[in-house]
């Protein structure tokens, strides 16, 4: 354990100190897309960060070859240098992307290649656990279809979610740091040595996390744009092959019947692993709703659009970082809820815990709908946010009005009528000031809670991130 920890530190040190001069070269090369229409921030911002996340990455790999213990897994599997090259080959695709905006079938066919080229070196199914059936030992094409598939999905996903600042590295961190629980206990609890790649992994992944968060949470000084969100779905989708795949149950001896019974009593420790759709349930269920919204429009399913789930957080009146950690909440629940009943699943308290911690999320989730209607006399009495909302009086400040869930005001002195935000209302007085309401979520401090004013008027710039 203080081998991996040691791992994960150096990984976390590495990607933290790379941050910074990655961020003043982006900035440099130019990696700053003009912001979209579905972006969430309000200045355009460097991306680029998969480049410390990478070399986070192979500072991790390193220091584990030389440590006493991990050192073993580089002697007895060839998984390391299968995630590496194909680690570095979906992080030079997604570079360029984050710099030339490459085509998204082209983006489709790298993804599918890296995956081919960690088949190649080992790192793919083998066999999968069936209950009632036992161990299915799978064909060549078959563990290879099925690797590719669970790569590129797991990709996709977690970069169809890296929409919010922090949002994309912290859910992965906390499903690296659950799927790092389970791993360990294969591992060491029941001295499976092929598990040991799949814990590594899950160490390193968590390090290159946590060392970018700082720097990505909101506000947001640099984001890791497609070069580091394809990079971290690639590693956790690695690790979860490593151990579904290879790890044979029936070697766990859990129990003493035979090996269809063996599989069948341990189902609730390896649905979890089957497919990584526990541990990133949630980005997971926008990937599939984008898919199916974008098809019934007839658009592609590669267009991009604001229907994601963290969009949907924003318009129902959320900030920016409650939105974040509601994500998280929810993330944290269903990857630990399944680490929690793959140990017990007999244990009834660990069903209605997490059926009691769903209804909280539910409610925290709902909570913008059930904000009371506060009278005009106890209105100076209770936070903004519980005010009666409408135009702006005289002498009212922007703080006064901070807090609305679908629209935040911006003040616009000599706003024209016509606009195209249209107008909030006039403030009485000699001089008239104009407001105007900005749509939640598309300019604002924190999300759609409050804009203040800025320096520079927003125009028609096209805005550009990684998401």
């Amino acid at each position: 354990m203080r081998e991996y920890l040691l791992t994960l530190l150096v990984t976390a040190a590495v990607t933290y100190l790379l941050t910074g001069p990655v961020r003043k070269f982006a900035i440099v090369a130019g990696a700053m897309p003009e912001i979209r229409a579905r972006d969430v921030h309000r200045e355009p911002t460097p991306r680029l960060g998969g480049i410390a996340m990478f070399f986070g990455l192979c500072a991790g790999l390193l220091v584990a070859d030389h440590l006493t213990n991990l050192s073993e897994v580089f002697e007895n599997s060839n998984e390391p240098r299968a995630l590496l090259s194909g680690a570095a080959l979906i992080w030079l695709i997604g570079v360029l992307d984050d710099k030339f905006e490459i085509d998204a079938l082209i983006k489709l066919g790298g993804q599918m290649i890296a995956a081919g080229v960690m088949v190649m070196q080992g790192l793919t199914i083998l066999w999968l656990p069936v209950p009632g059936v036992g161990s299915v030992s799978l064909t060549q094409w078959q563990g290879t279809l099925l690797t590719v598939a669970l790569v590129v999905v797991t990709i996709n996903a977690v970069n169809f979610v890296d929409g919010l600042d922090g949002l994309a590295a912290g859910m992965v961190c906390i499903a690296s740091a659950a799927f790092f629980m389970y791993a360990y206990r294969i591992w060491y609890g029941y001295g499976l040595e092929s598990a040991a790649p799949a814990t590594l992994f899950s160490a390193i992944l968590m390090g290159m996390c946590i060392g970018f968060l700082p720097h990505n949470m909101h506000p947001a000084r640099i984001f890791m744009g497609d070069s580091g969100s394809m990079l971290i779905g690639l590693v956790l989708a690695a690790g979860a092959i490593s151990i579904t795949g290879q790890v044979d149950p029936d070697a766990m001896n859990l129990f003493a019947g035979s090996e269809k019974e063996a599989v069948h009593q341990t189902v609730p420790v390896y649905i979890p692993l089957l497919l990584p759709l526990t541990i990133i349930a949630v980005p997971a269920a926008d990937l599939v709703l984008a898919i199916v919204r974008r098809t019934w429009r007839g658009q592609s399913p590669f267009a991009a659009d604001r229907g994601h789930l963290h969009h949907r957080l924003l318009e129902i009146g959320h900030s920016h970082s409650r939105a974040v950690l509601i994500m998280y909440f929810w993330s944290a629940l269903i990857a630990f809820g399944a680490l929690a009943y793959s140990v017990n699943s007999a244990s009834m308290w660990i069903v209605l815990g997490i059926v009691f911690l769903s209804a909280i999320g539910l409610l925290l989730l709902l909570l913008p709908r059930f904000t009371p209607r506060t009278p005009a006399w106890a209105e100076r009495f209770v936070p903004p946010r519980y005010r009666r909302r409408g135009p702006m009086a005289e002498g009212e400040t922007v703080e006064a009005v901070q807090g609305a869930p679908a629209v935040a005001y911006a003040g616009a002195a000599g706003a024209s009528t016509g606009s195209a935000l249209g107008e909030a209302g006039e403030a009485g007085g000699t001089g008239e000031e104009r407001r105007t309401p900005v749509t939640a979520g598309v300019s604002g401090v924190n999300g759609a809670t409050a804009v203040g004013h800025r320096p520079h008027a927003l125009d028609g710039r096209k805005a550009g991130s990684s998401r």
